[in-house]
């Protein structure tokens, strides 16, 4: 299920030649703005927080920070996101984030999947809403204040 806001979104969109030529990813990488060197944190997420984390002005002032949208969370990609992970030498730490509350969506199954593939040098954090019983703010302005403290959050902010 994906929420109505993304159906007219062009960021959402993909070219013909990615349908007709192109196969499914697992594990969509962002391209990498700076030396793999340079690279200390790696946001990971699914769904539409993506869209959030990546059209944000803190991406311009973080370019130590890589980003992968997880298309498919069962099976998990988890050697591919390991691999991706040693790709960078200086990473200090993993973020999942979710827009969901800490006690629903991906979070608890997908955590125990990452932290089987990181090097032990490589913290696992995660970013979400506090535990509820709803999912749902209720109210806009206060949605709207918690995307945006999420979002801040996964940047280190």
């Amino acid at each position: 299920m994906t929420p109505k806001s993304l159906l007219r979104l062009p960021a959402a969109t993909s070219q013909l030649d990615d349908l007709v030529l192109g196969k499914f990813r697992t594990v969509l990488w962002d391209k990498v703005r700076t030396w793999p060197e340079k690279i200390t944190r790696l946001l990971l997420c699914s769904g539409k927080i993506y869209y959030d984390i990546v059209q944000s002005p803190r991406r311009a002032q973080t370019p130590h920070v890589a980003i992968g949208r997880v298309e498919l969370l069962y099976p998990f990609p988890g050697s591919e996101i390991g691999e991706y992970a040693r790709r960078y030498p200086n990473l200090k730490e993993i973020v999942w984030v979710q827009e969901e509350p800490r006690n629903m969506g991906a979070r608890k199954f997908v955590l125990p999947k990452i932290r089987d593939v990181l090097p032990q040098s490589v913290a696992l954090l995660d970013v979400s809403r506090p535990e509820r019983s709803s999912p749902a703010e209720g109210y806009p302005a206060a949605h709207k204040a918690e995307q945006e403290r999420i979002v801040s959050a996964a940047y280190g902010g």
